[in-house]
Parts: structure tokens; sequence; C-alpha cells
């Protein structure tokens, strides 16, 4: 499987982006999809996942309220739809694939071994 991440960039406080992330290869609808974060000097991070229907959802704590993130299996594509974004937002983006874990929960799909499949990156900036 190879996960193609995109719409990255430089917005302001309070702005919006919405990332994407196109899946080739394998049978889309079997992986649970992801989104985590880098910043710079920090460990990688959950952002938000959604299960293989589509139908849940997870977040972490501080993109609540901001970030929804769903998929369209029939485009084989994840999005990330960011808004009211802040400077601690700033980051690279990386989409996962997750075709092991039978049951989808935030506390199952938080963890970054879970998942199989990595996107190169896409990197967001937001300027105070």
């Amino acid at each position: 499987v190879q996960l193609q991440a995109s719409g990255g960039g430089l917005v302001q406080a309070g702005g919006s982006l919405r990332l994407s992330c196109a899946a080739s290869g394998g049978t889309f609808s079997d992986y649970v999809m992801g989104w985590f974060r880098q910043a710079p000097g920090k460990e990688r991070e959950f952002v938000a996942a959604i299960s293989r229907s589509g139908s849940s959802t997870a977040y972490t704590d501080s993109v609540k309220g901001r970030f929804t993130i769903s998929r369209d299996n029939a485009k084989n594509t994840v999005n990330l739809q960011m808004n009211s974004l802040k400077p601690e937002d700033t980051a690279v983006y990386y989409c996962a694939a997750d075709l092991t874990t039978i049951a989808f929960s935030y506390a199952n799909n938080r963890w970054s071994f879970r998942y199989d499949y990595w996107g190169q990156g896409t990197q967001v900036t937001v300027s105070s």
C-alpha cells in the first residue's frame, strides 16, 4: 500500500487547511486510517483515526472540535479538515494505514505501532 499525503501549507492562526491522503494498492476499506503529526524536536503524536467503514472516529483532545477526519472508500482517500488552526498545530502530518487491528477505538488506534503503512508527510505551518 502506498500513501500520498497532500494539502499542507502555510496558514495564519485561525485559518483552515484540508489534508488529503490517497492510497493505492490493497483494498482501502480493509484499513483503519489515521493521521499523526511530528513537530520539530518532538515525538510523533496521534491526531485522528477513522474506522474502516467511516462510521467511527477518534481524536486527540487538543484537536477535538477543530479537526474532522473523513474517508471516501470509493475514491481511496482519507481527509483531515483542520479549522481554527493554532501555531501549536505546526508539524509534519503523516497519514497511516492499519490493516491488523480488529476493534477500532481510540485506545487501540492512537498508537503508531498499530499502523503498517505510512505516507511521506506534508508540512503544516501555522503563523501567529
